[in-house]
Formats: structure tokens, sequence, C-alpha cells
């Protein structure tokens, strides 16, 4: 006697999992263009590694004589895989049956992949579609009485949909309508993709029509008004590029933060010496210039990783590696508002020295920055406030610092290019231009009298600005030691280099003091 008939029970009732909703709702999917949570999972994890937990868990159907009749599976598909060689949990929404939400739930399996992630020290992908296991107004009928968010267990499921942010890489990824509680684990992540036909909000349009807004989900929630409002961070055209998105994400990153990011090889020559960084930066100042190309330029070749391209985009943030050690890269873009920081650009700045604070990645700063926005908008935008909590979260990091000042440093803003208690890396190019505030604008208040008694008040204002400038030069801080290092653009690569070779042994796993928040 073996226990076979044992495991072709078992194996029945994988089968039945392995359907998901049916046939039909299988064929729907495909043709509204989405990929099947299990298809997703294999098209993100490496072939053949995702090792399944609770595939058999749903609402099963018997005969009169107790035999299995049918499996309605869960509609949350969960487990580990490994994302080039490395282990990682996945948990996706499983749109065809009831559209994910709680009526076909069961919801020890998400918190299960949560704490997997949390107490393993894993990554997390949440690939998510419908209310990721949140609420329907059916679910009062079901089960014949209504829920009370965060009711008994449930808190824990909250809890770690945040809390997972200060332990391990979290991503999210946005594969159709995501609402309710699919949005906030959307939102609730280091890094958020969603596909451009996808759409996210708190409530949908039905919802949202009681309001009196008659809108359809790419008007509601589209990737345009999600990925300028900073709710999600990049959209792609297809779920396989999404895949890709967060594969990339993950190679920057540790497993937890208590590792370090991997160094991978570079063929990449650390003094490799850019000839076209002696022209890029106009001599005019009111002439604008691109950042990218400096970005890719100083970094290894191909390692620049955007995100939030759309929001604060006066701020560029992404990922980059030197000598094939990762860092955390801001920098300036003076296309958008000549490079000030508006509130947006504030908060993102908070969000990714937070995230390299979470993770022990070095910060580079290529900065071009002339002050916080100014204007009735960036006043009724409390433009100030973030900048302050931006100011306070480069001042609490404590992973190393290196910043080049391409151009401007002026203002409170200016003040925000290192952290102010420590020791960190600072080099000038022959182009930067700083002080308290910019000529523009602070001539006519400072020198008015002068101005107004000139016989040509035009004239006069040049005089004064061509004075102002002669004593501006980067050279006479030097003088003061108020710059320490004024280098040729061409060395900035070798430099950064540099800094991330002296930085590597500074880094300390372990969890931050100042544990990372949405």
């Amino acid at each position: 006697m073996n226990w076979k008939p044992e495991l072709d029970e078992l194996a029945r009732r994988e089968a039945f999992a392995k359907e998901m909703g049916g046939a039909d709702k299988v064929k729907r999917q495909h043709d509204q263009g989405r990929l099947t949570v299990r298809e997703r999972i294999d098209g993100l994890l490496d072939a053949k590694t995702f090792h399944e937990v609770g595939a058999v868990s749903g609402i099963a159907e018997y005969e009169v004589n107790g035999d299995l009749k049918s499996l309605t599976p869960a509609n949350c598909v969960f487990g580990r895989g490994k994302i080039d060689g490395r282990p990682v949990v996945v948990v996706g929404d499983d749109f065809t049956v009831r559209g994910g939400s709680a009526d076909a739930s069961i919801s020890a399996k998400p918190l299960m992949a949560e704490e997997m992630a949390h107490d393993f020290r894993l990554p997390i992908v949440r690939v998510i579609e419908g209310s990721g296991g949140g609420g329907s107004v059916k679910t009062i009928e079901t089960r014949s009485a209504a829920n009370l968010p965060g009711g008994v267990g449930g808190t824990r499921w909250y809890s770690f949909t945040t809390g997972n942010l200060a332990h391990v890489p979290v991503v999210g990824l946005g594969l159709g309508s995501v609402a309710g509680l699919g949005a906030a684990r959307l939102a609730a992540s280091h890094y958020s993709v969603m596909t451009k036909n996808s759409a996210m909000f708190v409530a949908g349009p039905p919802v949202v029509a009681r309001l009196g807004q008659s809108l359809d989900k790419h008007e509601l929630g589209g990737w345009q008004i999600q990925t300028k409002a900073g709710g999600v961070d990049h959209a792609v055209d297809t779920e396989e590029e999404a895949f890709a998105c967060a594969r990339r994400f993950l190679s920057y990153l540790p497993s937890s933060v208590y590792d370090l990011p991997p160094t991978i090889k570079s063929d990449d020559d650390p003094e490799r010496a850019d000839e076209a960084l002696m022209n890029v930066v106009p001599r005019s100042r009111r002439q604008i210039y691109k950042m990218r190309p400096i970005i890719e330029s100083v970094v290894d070749k191909g390692s620049f990783f955007e995100m939030s391209q759309n929001y604060g985009r006066s701020v560029i943030a992404g990922f980059a590696r030197l000598e094939g050690r990762a860092v955390l890269l801001l920098a300036s873009d003076p296309y958008i508002y000549g490079g000030s920081w508006t509130a947006d650009a504030c908060q993102k700045v908070i969000k990714y020295v937070d995230l390299a604070e979470t993770f022990h990645l070095p910060v580079v700063y290529l900065m071009d920055c002339p002050g916080f926005m100014i204007g009735l908008d960036a006043e009724k935008a409390a433009t100030i406030k973030y900048g302050v909590r931006a100011m306070a979260a480069v001042n609490q990091s404590t992973v190393p610092w290196c910043t080049v000042i391409v151009r401007n440093a002026f203002g409170v803003a200016g003040v925000v290019h290192q952290p102010a208690n420590k020791y960190s890396m600072r080099y000038a190019w022959p182009s930067a231009y700083w002080g308290s505030l910019p000529l523009e604008g602070g001539i006519e208040a400072a020198y008015r009298a002068d101005i107004d008694a000139a016989d040509d008040p035009k004239a006069k204002m040049a005089e004064i600005e061509e004075r102002l400038n002669r004593l501006r030069s980067p050279f006479r801080s030097a003088e003061k030691f108020w710059v320490e290092e004024i280098i040729d653009p061409r060395k900035t690569r070798s430099l950064l280099c540099e800094f991330a070779r002296l930085a590597e042994p500074l880094r300390t796993p372990g969890p931050t003091r100042l544990a990372m928040r949405p």
C-alpha cells in the first residue's frame, strides 16, 4: 500500500487551480490584451524557478458521497522564485476569479507572502490587478455581514503592506484597473510600474460618478495622471516591459537591508574622459542645456536607470553604476523651471534619499539648482515646507555623498546639496555659479537707489551685474575654501569612480534609524 491515491487527488486539485477562473474568463483576459497571473509570474521569474505556495486553496464543491467535484482557486497566487538567479517572493492577483475582490480571496495568502518576504529577507514583487483582495459591496451578501476595515487580523496585512518598505525591496506592477486596497499596495512600493492601458484609483468611475464626475478609467486614473502626480513611478506599453523594469530595478539593490548592493563586473574605463563635457554648459547663463547626456557620460555606459521621470521633473533621479558599484544618482534638469525645486521635486528628493539610506547606496548629485520655485503657485503648493523636509532627509542620511556643482547653487535649496553634519565630497565645474540668490531680480532689489539715480538705469544695472559676476568667480570661493575643488569637467567620471571605491567599505548593512515610508 502506498500514498498514490492521495497524490492523485493532489494533482487533480492542482489542475483545478491552474484552470484559474475557467476557460471563458481566461479568454476574456487575453481578449482584453492582458496576461493571466500565472503567465505574468512565468514572464517575471527565471524559467522554471517558481515554487508555488498554497496552490490548492480555494472554494471546493463536493459530490454527495464526499468526492471532490470542483475547486475554484483563491484569487491570489504566490510563492518563491528567482530573478537573475536571486530568490524573490512574488504575489499576484488572479482577475479571472471574481476580479480579484474579497469575495474570492483567502486573506492568509497575501499576508503570508508579505511575512515570507519580511522574515526570510527577500524582495517582494506584487502583481496587482483589481482591488488586490480588497472589498466589494457583494461581500456584504456573501458573508452576511459588512467588513470592518482593519478588523480582526486585517491590521497585520496593512502593517506589512507598508512596513516591508523598511526591510526589503518592494516592487508593484499595476496591470489592469487597480482600485482600493490594490491601489494602496501599488503605491506602497519602492518602485511601481503600470501599463499604459491600465488605471489606478482609490475608487473607480461608477463610484466617482456619484460625486457628479463622469469620467472613464483613463481620465480618472490613467498613466499620464498617475505618473505626473507621483502615484506610480513609471508607465510602459506592454506587460513584458513592466517585468523587465522590475528585474532591472532589483538588480541595483540588496535582497534586504541586512545585505549590501551587489557590485558587478564593468569593462568601462574609470578614467574615460569625454571631450564633449568641455562644451556642454553654455557660457551664457540664460541658455539651457541637457543634463541627461552628462549623466550618461560620467556613469558606466548604459547603467543609468531613471525613475519617476514624469514627477517632480526639475529633479532627475535614478540608479547608476560606477565601476560596477551601484549608486543613487540625483541631478538637476535645467529644462524644467531652470532646475528650481518645486514642491513635487522636494518630495521626489525625499523619496530617493530615503531609498538610498534604506538600502545603503552612496549618493551622487549633479547640481544646477537656482533655488526653490517662486511665485503664487509655488506658495500655494507649500514649496518651502516640502523643501525643509527635503533638507531634513538629506541631513539625516548617513550614506556617503558626492556633489558636483555643474552650474547654479542658490538660496535655501542650494544649501541642500549634501548632508550638513558629516564630510562629503564636493567638486565644482568652472561653469559653477552660486550665492544667496541669483543676480537676476536681486540687483533691482539691492541696488534700487543707485539704479533709479543713474542717467541710464539699464546701463547702470549692467555695470553692477558685470562687477558682481567678476566677484562671483568660483576661483574666489576656492580662495576662501568655500568650495574644495574646481575640476576639469572631463575628470568627473574618474573622480566619481574614486568616490564609489572609497565609499564601498563605509556602507554598513542593517536597518536604518529612520524607516522608509511610502
